[in-house]
């Protein structure tokens, strides 16, 4: 129902999606937003609650190309199931999206890490105890997926090049998302980073799983907005990240331009 309503009023849907995190909506200054519906608009769209996720669905010209932006999305620490929190990336694949990039801001875990960075995932351990593909098995899709190419290696290397070129600071790493809200302790910081994650968040797992499960290719990045408990110097907050993520938001959004205007997602 979601679907057959949003393709009624925009149309022809665009094949590339974005999910805008934290730092990640001064992109929209570089965009002709043609459509735009609140997601209170959406039946069955969730409504986003935190500070900085604003709760639209875009359809924007960014550069050269067409974009289906989320810009903002719901987190599982929000009180939702996971079937919410990954129901916009269905209701994508149901449109007929077959790539999406998705944004998040990030602690950073790795030493060589500092604010400001940014890393493309190349992988993620999902430790926030739940899965979106837990119960049925939607008609046509797989029981059991295969994770071992989880971030597609073509989009991620067009996106680390892409930040690049907008005179950013890119790494590349593992992703270790937590259930949230509350922040790690470093006794769990230095677990984590033995396990061999290079940053920690609360979001973009599950929708990745969501978007692999519906054979859509994703790429992910991760705004290095802090550093994670007990190699920051002082205690973690939310304003913290909202003022890393203001500071380097328009470079970020210089990358974005270039990774939708390169050939990688034609």
């Amino acid at each position: 129902m979601a679907a057959r309503q949003i393709r009624e009023r925009i149309g022809q849907t665009p094949r590339l999606a974005i999910v805008l995190g934290s730092g990640f909506s001064p992109v929209l200054k570089l965009a002709h937003i043609v459509h735009r519906l609140s997601y209170s608009e959406i039946p069955g769209f969730p409504v986003a609650t935190v500070a900085g996720h604003t709760g639209e669905l875009l359809v924007a010209q960014l550069g050269a190309c067409p974009v289906l932006v989320l810009s903002g999305r719901v987190h599982y620490y929000e009180g939702h199931d996971m079937g919410r929190v990954t129901f916009a990336v269905r209701t994508m694949a149901a449109l007929g999206v077959r790539r999406i990039l998705l944004t998040n801001a990030a602690g950073g875990i790795h030493p060589e890490f500092e604010r400001g960075d940014f890393m493309v995932l190349d992988d993620h351990i999902n430790f926030m105890g739940d899965n979106p593909l837990r119960g049925p098995v939607e008609p046509g899709r797989e029981r059991f997926m295969d994770m071992t190419r989880a971030y597609d290696p073509g989009l991620s290397d067009a996106l680390f090049q892409a930040g690049i070129d907008a005179g950013l600071r890119m790494r590349r790493g593992t992703y270790l998302a937590v259930s949230g809200p509350s922040y790690e302790t470093p006794a769990e910081i230095r677990a984590f980073g033995r396990w061999g994650a290079d940053a920690v968040g609360m979001s973009t797992v599950p929708e990745t799983i969501t978007a692999r499960h519906c054979g859509m290719r994703v790429a992910a990045v991760s705004c290095i907005t802090n550093l994670a408990a007990g190699i920051s110097k002082g205690p973690l907050s939310h304003e913290e990240v909202m003022e890393t993520a203001s500071l380097v938001g328009p470079r970020a959004a210089g990358m974005l331009l270039n990774f939708v205007n390169s050939n990688a997602i034609e």
